[in-house]
């Protein structure tokens, strides 16, 4: 006979690993955030002949 202890494993393993993942898609979301955000500040600091040279108009900055 199952008992509800067998039923209802609320720190499984199942559990854990969702709870892992989550954290995990949460730090590359900031990771990625973050880059863009160094990207975008070192873009808008070069000047407009120069984003050109990289195939880029100021608007693009915005986009990354």
């Amino acid at each position: 006979m199952a008992t509800t202890a067998n039923i209802h494993a609320p720190l499984g393993a199942a559990t854990i690993l969702h709870v892992a993942d989550t954290f995990t898609n949460v730090v590359k979301s900031v990771v990625n955030w973050n880059d863009a955000r160094k990207t975008r500040i070192l873009l808008s600091k070069l000047s407009d002949d120069q984003l050109d040279d990289i195939g880029l108009i100021r608007e693009d900055i915005a986009k990354l």
